[in-house]
């Protein structure tokens, strides 16, 4: 007999397919051919479209005029659904960060072993600038915002360089480890309890940034977004 809350029923094949193709959008952030989504996420390419075409109703995915889907403005409605307090708190220091330094300032948070973009401000008076949108995700351990994630965790001896480095500085630093070229530094946002609850970070492709005024800026807006949250 099933289970009255449901605890082993199979999962919607449909919904996972759907989910699948917005964190391979979200990854890639930028617009995409039918065929490359479908590839990329293992189906056929007719099912593919069908599945895009429901979500482009529900504005998760807009088609440009070559008929190449990306992630669509209703994901931005979704995502204000997420951490609305952190978020709230985040965004005065997002967009200070990005006044103080021309560069795209974003929020990330935790989700299982993954660091999640939810909310990132771009500058416009730079004459060029790197674009990072909500909803990109990439492995934890990678990456200056999954660094800055792990740094309030207790050390381990199997810890990378960079890690062990991030918890000297009081900053994370990477580059090309998310998207090739571009440069990122962080910080976690820290909760009552030490851990962190989210970080901020920067994102940036010029070799001559000054990395100790950009971290200590970083790590400071971090710190006033951990105490207005208190």
């Amino acid at each position: 007999m099933p289970a009255a809350d449901g605890a082993g029923a199979p999962q919607s094949q449909t919904l996972d397919r759907g989910l699948r193709i917005l964190e391979h959008l979200a990854t890639v952030g930028a617009a995409q051919p039918i065929m490359a989504v479908a590839q990329a996420v293992g189906l056929h390419r007719s099912i593919a479209y069908r599945l895009l075409r429901t979500l482009e109703d529900h504005q998760l995915v807009d088609r440009d005029v070559a008929g190449h889907y990306r992630l669509g403005l209703g994901m931005a409605g979704l995502a204000r659904g997420v951490r609305g307090n952190l978020q709230t708190a985040a965004l005065p220091r997002l967009d200070a960060l990005v006044a103080e330094l021309g560069m795209t300032a974003f929020l990330v948070v935790r989700a299982g072993n993954e660091a999640v973009t939810v909310v990132s401000v771009e500058p416009h008076d730079t004459a060029a600038h790197v674009v990072y949108r909500p909803g990109t995700r990439h492995p934890v351990g990678r990456g200056a915002p999954g660094l800055a994630l792990l740094m309030p965790e207790p050390s381990a001896a199997d810890d990378r360089a960079s890690l062990q480095q991030a918890r000297r500085t009081g900053w994370a630093t990477s580059h090309g480890e998310v998207i090739p070229g571009i440069r990122s530094i962080a910080a976690p946002v820290r909760g009552p309890d030490g851990g962190a609850r989210a970080a901020l970070a920067v994102v940036f492709v010029d070799e001559g940034v000054d990395a100790v005024r950009v971290g200590t800026a970083v790590s400071s807006a971090a710190d006033q977004v951990a105490v207005s949250l208190r």
